[in-house]
């Protein structure tokens, strides 16, 4: 069993030890039910503790068993949270570090609660598609009262013990706790075990919220900052059960509800994503021992946009940044931007002042590569050009010390050309930061054919301290994340060449999820860019076929919001964006041209040629093992593209649609094609899967 049992002074210690955050396994939930009987069994055994071991006092389910059969396996965390409420002797729950989901809420079947303070409270499972379900939303509410239990089940978020011990009213701690723990939880335990009856929040009742309209208004927010989101909502209709309804009544409330969501394409999609940014830090031939270099000071090279974003990321952290550019203006307006950030969020009241000053502290600028010499790693973020990257790493390959990462921001070019300008390429890597460096999550960590195996193991590490999803990718033209967007914007070229307007192929992507359509995220972003790789793969690839409709609008210099025009038309100084009679001219004159009669397009399709063009550029990602595993694609694009996440990525979006269904959509765009009808060409890793009955996310469909 995951817990162990003595007796201390006439109390009964259950410790859970199921590393890393002591799961509510089954086997833990065995030895609560078997530790809590024991222990009324033996009459020298006056009360009973039951504490964490380790770190955490429990970090809720054990997620290794989701999916498998221990995890409704008896005794259920239901059986066990019962077994503690009903015990005839007083349990003691002593919590430290962590208790989250059923951590939380085996703690509140327990009599009476200890905390230390820092430990971080918290019901989460609304971030994984689901309902707390063994009590959370019906026990949280008696010992915090509707508002913060609302806001906290709702959210997810975790919330400091010592901030919930000081709410008015609270029933949830018995005592803050600020030395060692376990002593002061058996002599609590020793005091308290004669008193009668025992308390139980079963016994406290809910105070409905004093405004009426709270729970319609909770619906209505959640409905606009959760978009699309079920499991929000049904966290509402608990908690407002829990109002209405006696405990067990609640409680039957609440599992009907969990039982409904655990099984729906939501929650598999949000437990996906769960997953896959934990196994996205996992390399197959990096083991977790491998070294890692001591990365104390790091150097950014260029003040733009970019250059500006990666410096807050590791400011954020702590770490100190050394800013390199050519001319001072360029720092003065790059350090004048962070500024502002920084500013802005003081401003907002999220993040104090000395924060901010904090901060700013660690950042030095330079205009002399001498001066960043000693950091223990640079990353530049200049022009995307070979020529000027090559010039970068050749003057790093004589100024940095030994066992300096030299990592590159490019988003498209080839790592393994741009270090081998170096006499190190050992210790050359891409980290591709995403716009704006210091909001997105995302960072696709490219892996050269020479980078060391420590070079990236520190990397992947260093992601974690600037809280980053990292996600390896092996180098090609656009890595994963661009060379997969890169079909899919040339999949809505031909969808309007074919008659679809540019509002409707924008309007059915953000109906589907997405949070920008592909042409409004093209005026944002700046269609010149496009603009710059076709050209680029005129030369390179002239097998690629293209619609001209997207250089034809580039060539009316229609670059997007930054030229006040591009797919769309924007009035001075306003980000929305109106349907342009220049942009449908210049579509109509391409139909013309190529002897095209446009037809209507429904919403549906429009969203599966988008989707299966991501789909099976990623299975050719795969097959040529440019990423890992298909939940590294996923992550790149719930974190770095504004994928919907309760779809959980394209590649789901294929196995929840079905590998045969995928091949058979494929092969009748093939046959309608008006544009490109190879492009249809169905991945041979897809056609393989299907034949098999695999899913591309894996196991069996």
């Amino acid at each position: 069993m995951s817990t162990s049992y003595q007796v201390t002074d006439g109390v009964a210690v259950i410790t859970l030890d199921n590393p890393p955050v002591n799961g509510f396994g089954q086997s833990t939930r065995a030895g609560v039910v078997d530790g809590v009987a024991k222990a009324n069994a033996d009459s020298a055994v006056l009360a009973i503790v039951i504490t964490g071991a380790g770190k955490v006092f429990c970090g809720g389910a054990d997620i290794r068993e989701f999916g498998t059969a221990k995890m409704a396996a008896e005794p259920s965390f239901h059986t066990a949270i019962t077994a503690v409420e009903q015990s005839g002797k007083p349990v003691v729950a002593a919590i430290h570090g962590v208790a989250m989901g059923g951590g939380l809420e085996l703690a509140l079947g327990c009599h009476y609660r200890l905390v230390v303070p820092g430990t971080q409270i918290a019901l989460p499972e609304v971030n994984i598609g689901i309902v707390p379900g063994a009590g959370g939303t019906q026990r949280l509410p008696r010992v915090l009262g509707v508002e913060t239990a609302l806001q906290m089940i709702t959210s997810g978020a975790s919330v400091p013990a010592e901030k919930l011990a000081k709410a008015p009213g609270q029933k949830l701690f018995d005592k803050v706790v600020e030395g060692d723990l376990l002593p002061a939880a058996i002599a609590f335990a020793k005091d308290v075990a004669a008193l009668r009856p025992l308390p139980s929040v079963r016994q406290l009742s809910v105070a409905a919220p004093a405004d009426a309209e709270a729970f319609a208004k909770a619906r209505a927010d959640l409905a606009k900052i959760r978009k699309k989101l079920e499991a929000p909502q049904r966290c509402v209709d608990c908690v407002e059960a829990s109002t209405r309804l006696d405990l067990d009544a609640g409680l039957a409330f609440e599992q009907d509800v969990f039982a409904k969501l655990v099984t729906s394409d939501q929650a598999q999609a949000l437990r996906h994503a769960f997953f896959g940014e934990r196994a996205a830090s996992k390399i197959p031939d990096v083991p977790d021992n491998t070294p890692v270099r001591d990365i104390k000071k790091v150097a950014v090279i260029g003040a733009g946009t970019m250059g500006g974003g990666i410096t807050m990321c590791f400011l954020n952290a702590g770490i100190p940044v050394t800013m390199l550019e050519m001319k001072q203006e360029a720092i003065d307006r790059g350090v004048g931007i962070i500024r502002k950030n920084y500013e802005a969020q003081v401003a907002k009241g999220k993040l104090a002042q000395d924060k901010y000053e904090q901060r700013m502290s660690l950042l030095t600028t330079t205009l002399s590569y001498d001066d960043i010499a000693q950091a223990d790693m640079v990353i530049e973020a200049v022009f995307e050009d070979m020529g000027v990257k090559s010039q970068v790493f050749t003057k790093l390959n004589s100024v940095m010390k030994p066992g300096a990462i030299l990592a590159s921001n490019t988003s498209t070019l080839d790592v393994d050309k741009i270090a081998e300008v170096t006499q190190r390429p050992g210790d050359v890597i891409g980290l591709h930061f995403f716009s704006p460096a210091n909001v997105m999550r995302l960072l696709e960590v490219v892996r050269s054919k020479h980078t060391a195996k420590d070079v990236l193991a520190t990397v992947m590490q260093v992601a974690k301290k600037i809280k980053k999803v990292a996600v390896v990718s092996g180098v090609c033209d656009g890595f994963i994340g661009n060379r997969m967007f890169e079909q899919y914007v040339r999949q809505s070229f031909f969808l309007i060449e074919e008659g679809a307007t540019v509002q409707q192929v924008d309007k059915a992507a953000e109906a589907f999820g997405w949070a920008m359509g592909p042409f409004r995220v093209g005026d944002l972003a700046g269609n010149d860019i496009g603009f710059a790789i076709r050209k680029r793969r005129k030369i390179e690839r002239p097998d690629v076929i293209y619609s001209p409709v997207g250089d034809a609008i580039c060539e009316l210099g229609r670059f997007g919001q930054k030229t006040g025009k591009g797919w769309y038309d924007y009035e001075v100084g306003k980000r929305e964006p109106v349907p342009s009679v220049e942009v449908q001219a210049c579509i109509d004159k391409v139909r013309a041209d190529k002897g095209i009669t446009p037809r209507a397009i429904s919403d549906a399709e429009i969203v599966q040629r988008l989707m299966l063009a991501l789909v099976n550029e990623g299975a050719l990602i795969l097959e040529e093992g440019i990423a890992s595993k298909a939940s590294d694609i996923d992550m790149v694009y719930l974190t770095g593209y504004g994928f919907p996440a309760y779809r959980g990525g394209p590649m789901l979006y294929a196995d929840m649609l079905s590998l045969p269904k995928v091949i058979e959509l494929m092969k009748g765009f093939a046959a309608t094609a008006s544009s490109d009808a190879a492009f249809w060409t169905p991945a041979p890793l897809l056609v393989k899967l299907a034949a098999e009955g695999q899913r591309v996310t894996g196991g069996k469909a």
